[in-house]
């Protein structure tokens, strides 16, 4: 892809409203514009970026059994009002369509994928189902802030799975919990589960927490056996023995929650009349567990957590480019074309080994200025073709995190680059 065709660019000042560093970076990087409070377009960077995290969790959740499903985000009152919760949730954006008939828009899906399931499972041997899908979102927050992390639009990958007992449905918890820590691994995140409050449902549900000075949680980790909570159930404080293995110390952490699972026993099955056929013929109760995953959250949390004083850094998983290839241009026309090739040569040479490659080919742009934009987007590689390097048959290799750079020979730049994508993540954390 040329920059110089790219739609969206970046700014040199940002935001003056941006109250995060993933507001800040994402809009003046030209990743995403802000419509509206908490309501963001994604440009094709951020898209891309998106779109990969989006691929990580299917992969993921069809790892465990997951099957998608795509549910309506516009959702009728009846459903609503059998579980109880049209007027309990104070997040409902209402809507009224022809003939007066009312609506609200899903910000979750308990209400639509309950009765979906009891129309098509109606014995022990069609249990355990597990269906997920990945949708847009919507919660009427009366301050939508921090960019990505808390929108009134936003994207979520929530999985619903149903059992015949509870032993079947923890087994199942367990194993997608697990699973988690595969997908924000694989997103560059190193998440700690974290017990929070169950609610109603159960003693327990799970957040997956990152470390970040910028969190707006507080979460009480071990410092031994990992075990940690967060504060709003918390018995224990900082500097405390660990209640676990008693070991550890309790540490205080700020942290973003980027996930979270519950087991929500037989609460939505029993309002719906949902009952399964046994093995001895007698009617069996329901029961379900749910498990949430914001892709547009983790998003900004990647950025909250992966940034320095320059702009972002991504990790090769989903960067929106795998390569910044940066030729400088040169007023001898000569020159300028022996850049010009020798960076379109890379170009497709890359390409054609699966290696995504954002071009800067601007001609009018200073070195300066395109490496600002470079650490800025934050692509994890950048790659720069010049006179200087040239000289000596060579591009100049530096990666994001690094400081230094060093020269790569032109006839071995795709290969490198290979062995580099193939290698384990490097990552520098704010």
């Amino acid at each position: 892809m040329r920059y110089s065709k790219l739609f969206g660019r970046t700014s040199k000042e940002a935001p003056h409203d941006a109250d995060s560093v993933n507001a800040r970076l994402l809009v003046q990087a030209g990743f995403i514009n802000q419509l509206a409070a908490g309501i963001y377009t994604y440009l094709p960077l951020g898209l891309r970026v998106l779109m990969k995290i989006k691929t990580i969790v299917r992969q993921e959740m069809d790892a465990v059994d997951g099957q998608e499903v795509l549910m309506p985000a516009l959702i009728p009152k009846a459903p609503w009002e059998t579980t109880k919760r049209w007027d309990a949730i104070d997040v409902l954006f209402k809507l009224k369509g022809a003939g007066d008939k009312e609506f609200a828009l899903g910000p979750t899906h308990e209400e639509v994928v309950t009765p979906l399931v009891q129309q098509y499972v109606k014995s022990y041997k069609d249990l355990p189902v597990s269906v997920y899908q990945i949708q847009d979102k919507f919660r009427n927050e009366p301050r939508a802030k921090s960019g990505l992390l808390r929108g009134r639009e936003f994207a979520m990958k929530d999985m619903y799975s149903f059992h015949t007992s509870l032993a079947d449905l923890e087994h199942y918890y367990d194993r997608v919990k697990q699973q988690y820590l595969t997908v924000f691994s694989r997103c560059g995140l190193d998440a700690i589960i974290t017990e929070a409050s169950g609610g109603v449902f159960s003693k327990y549900s799970h957040e997956y927490q990152v470390a970040t000075p910028s969190g707006e949680d507080l979460i009480y980790q071990c410092d031994a056996c990992q075990w940690a909570v967060n504060r709003e159930i918390a018995q224990v404080k900082k500097g405390d023995a660990c209640p676990v293995c008693g070991k550890g110390i309790v540490l205080e952490i700020k942290a973003i929650e980027v996930g979270n699972i519950f087991k929500l026993s037989t609460r939505f099955a029993d309002d719906f009349g949902f009952r399964v056929a046994l093995e001895d013929g007698s009617a069996g109760k329901v029961w379900m567990g749910c498990y949430g995953f914001g892709p547009s959250r983790v998003m900004g949390s990647i950025v909250e957590v992966h940034h320095d004083d320059a702009g972002m850094l991504w990790p090769k998983s989903v960067a929106p480019y795998h390569v910044h290839l940066v030729s400088l241009s040169h007023k001898d026309e000569d020159v300028k074309r022996q850049i010009d090739e020798a960076a379109q040569d890379m170009h497709d040479e890359l390409e054609a080994a699966d290696v995504e490659v954002l071009w800067d080919d601007r001609e009018e742009v200073r070195a300066g200025e395109k490496f600002a934009d470079a650490d800025l987007i934050g692509i994890p590689l950048r790659l720069v073709v010049s006179e200087k390097t040239l000289a000596e048959g060579s591009c100049e290799w530096k990666e994001r995190h690094e400081i230094d750079a060093r020269l790569v020979k032109l006839k071995d730049v795709q290969e490198q680059t290979k062995e580099w994508l193939s290698a384990p993540e490097r990552l520098t954390s704010h």
